[in-house]
């Protein structure tokens, strides 16, 4: 047991390389900020053609949804790989763009964005289609009859409604979202997993990897508690909604 503990609890190695994990976590939490703000957008699009009327978009309908089932299927690890090892080499494209150092950040940081993005982008995708579809089909109707084509009626009237409904299921994704952000370190990017191991391999203990899961605990474990409330409020508000129609 002390063997244990000291392989994955020495503090004094945890407080010598607290700061280079730290910053190296720091990494994390930009790429998750960073591909959480475009995903969350990308999604919404993504919902938006998924949900679009009419024979005309009906390409747009089977593009949009086969893009979400594949990206759904694909482990993330795998586009991740695909991305860094196939972009660099297509050579239609712009340099700058291909092999990106934007804002100062290399290639890789670039390449773990874009995944995440993809796949992400379709799973939020899923979560704004269910908070459109549990919106009463009338609202649709009513914005309709008041002269508003089917785009202004989702932006003005179903889409805020929507929003109000996915907090829970979106931060859940979220979540999944920073943890996942450890798989860049597949393409060598200096994240708090990579340097944890590097720690690893020079120090032949297991300590630093310990305090990279004590950082995500403390993001997370928040998380995960606040996802537990709002799915609690809003079973509440639910089953006061059905006394009150009983009533």
């Amino acid at each position: 047991m002390n063997v244990f503990f000291e392989q994955y609890f020495d503090f004094h190695i945890m407080g010598e390389h607290f700061g280079q994990v730290f910053e190296a976590f720091l990494q994390n939490l930009l790429i998750f900020v960073v591909a959480g703000i475009v995903a969350l957008v990308w999604g919404l699009v993504l919902a938006l053609l998924r949900q679009s009327p009419g024979k005309k978009l009906l390409p747009f309908r089977v593009l949009t949804i086969a893009y979400i089932d594949v990206l759904r299927a694909i482990p993330l690890l795998v586009i991740i790989l695909i991305i860094s090892g196939g972009v660099p080499f297509l050579t239609f494209i712009p340099k700058g763009v291909r092999i990106p150092e934007w804002f100062g950040e290399p290639d890789p940081f670039w390449y773990g964005v874009a995944a995440l993005v993809f796949v992400y982008g379709a799973y939020m995708a899923e979560v704004y289609r269910a908070g459109i579809e549990a919106v009463p089909r009338g609202q649709m109707e009513a914005a309709r009859s008041l002269g508003m084509s089917h785009l202004q009626a989702m932006r003005h009237i179903v889409v805020p409604q929507a929003v109000t409904k996915i907090p829970a299921p979106m931060l859940n994704e979220f979540i999944s979202l920073l943890k996942d952000t450890t798989l860049v370190s597949f393409i060598a990017f200096g994240e708090s997993t990579l340097v944890s191991r590097e720690i690893l391999a020079e120090q032949l203990n297991s300590s630093a990897l310990i305090l990279t899961a004590f950082f995500f605990l403390v993001i997370c474990l928040p998380g995960a508690r606040l996802v537990d409330y709002l799915i609690k409020r809003n079973q509440s508000r639910i089953t006061r909604g059905s006394h009150i129609e009983v009533a």
